[in-house]
C-alpha cells in the first residue's frame, strides 16, 4: 500500500468533469483506489463516490492505492490533482 497527501488545487473545487477524469484515470489500474479527505473515504473508481466527497479549493486528500500497480497509479493521480485538478 502506498498514499500520499495532496492539496487540491482547483479554485472552483472538484467539479464533474475532473471528477469523471479522475475516475477515468483510477480505471486503468487494477489496484484498489481510494482517497481519504475531512470526513470520509471516497472510492476513485466511483464517480458518484468522487463528486459525493465535496472536495474544495485548498482541502487535503490523502490517495491510497493497493495493488500491483500501486506506484504507477499513486504517481499519475498525485500528478492529475496537483496538475490537471485545474481544468487545464
Amino acid at each position: 500500500m502506498v498514499s500520499k497527501i495532496v492539496r487540491y488545487q482547483n479554485p472552483l473545487g472538484l467539479q464533474v468533469k475532473q471528477a469523471g477524469d479522475l475516475t477515468k484515470i483510477a480505471m486503468e489500474y487494477k489496484s484498489v483506489i481510494q482517497f481519504s479527505y475531512d470526513g470520509g473515504i471516497a472510492n476513485a473508481k466511483s464517480v458518484l463516490s468522487v463528486l459525493g466527497a465535496g472536495i474544495r479549493y485548498g482541502d487535503e486528500m490523502n490517495i491510497i492505492c493497493e495493488g500491483e500497480d500501486e506506484e504507477e497509479a499513486l504517481r499519475n493521480l498525485v500528478d492529475f490533482v496537483q496538475n490537471n485538478g485545474s481544468g487545464n
